[in-house]
């Protein structure tokens, strides 16, 4: 049988919640009451848990994933001074902030990819993140930041632009969304040999990459003095839509696979081009 909480370590639970005193009755009720609300959960968890993974051998939580304790702990205590070691509510206090910081991170590079209007969260908007929860500036990101009236008056210059992966990207004028299975249709007659399935799906990630960037880079340069780089990108940004980008790839990852004695294209050749290239 497990040792219940005792009234003195409720209490001092409580009392960070109140600045009244709280009596030895209350406490002992409360410790009831804590052991009753446990009953409730703990099954509630098992099954979430279970259902989550079958598999599973130990409770979690299963609304979310945690940062691992035992590993904050040993980081923790790495980094103490003047203290011996450290205790658990340390640890779950500290686990608690982390993920409060991870999670503000993440929601502020969200919305700056959200105002980037692409669904990838990317260096830049990290980078944006940062900025805006420390108050520093963003190199290279005040785009992120303000809206200009030049750029409300290029929105329908860009609307097009502005659409998703999805109704940018058609897979050889059909109309279709270029997948790992549309693309590997005509990988090998582009490639000049098989192309396995690891390096068409680092392909197609890479496309998307590309496609993104070259979006930004021409939102970034509708309202620059300049228009050769908007001429430039725009350009890039067709060739992208009629896969002339996705034919060189394929062609020079067949290239590289032929000098180096493979048969097939892997997924080793892929990472080894550069896509903007």
């Amino acid at each position: 049988m497990a040792k219940p909480y005792s009234s003195g370590h409720i209490g001092d639970v409580a009392g960070t919640f109140t600045d009244m005193r709280i009596s030895g009755q209350v406490k002992n009720d409360l410790v009831q009451l804590m052991v009753a609300e446990l009953d409730r959960l703990v099954p509630k968890y098992e099954a979430d848990t279970l259902a989550k993974n079958p598999e599973r051998k130990t409770l979690a939580d299963p609304d979310r994933s945690r940062l691992n304790y035992s590993r904050t702990r040993g980081l923790m205590i790495a980094r103490i001074k003047d203290i011996d070691s450290v205790g658990s509510s340390a640890v779950q206090k500290g686990v608690e902030d982390l993920e409060t910081y991870l999670a503000t991170l993440i929601r502020k590079a969200e919305t700056a990819a959200e105002k980037d209007r692409v669904a990838t969260i990317k260096p830049r908007h990290l980078e944006a993140a940062l900025a805006k929860l420390h108050g520093t500036p963003a190199s290279g990101n005040e785009g992120l930041e303000t809206s200009t009236s030049g750029e409300e008056g290029a929105a329908a210059m860009s609307s097009e632009l502005d659409e998703s992966e999805e109704a940018i990207v058609q897979a050889l004028g059909e109309g279709r969304v270029l997948t790992p299975q549309t693309l590997r249709q005509m990988a090998k007659q582009f490639a000049g040999m098989p192309v396995t399935n690891a390096a068409l799906e680092e392909l197609l990630l890479l496309y998307y990459d590309v496609v993104e960037e070259t979006e930004h880079a021409l939102r970034s340069g509708i309202t620059a003095e300049n228009p050769e780089p908007f001429v430039e990108h725009l350009g890039r940004l067709q060739d992208l839509s009629r896969l002339g980008w996705m034919r060189r790839m394929l062609k020079r990852s067949g290239e590289l696979a032929t000098e180096r004695g493979y048969k097939r294209v892997d997924i080793e050749q892929v990472v080894n081009l550069d896509p903007f290239a």
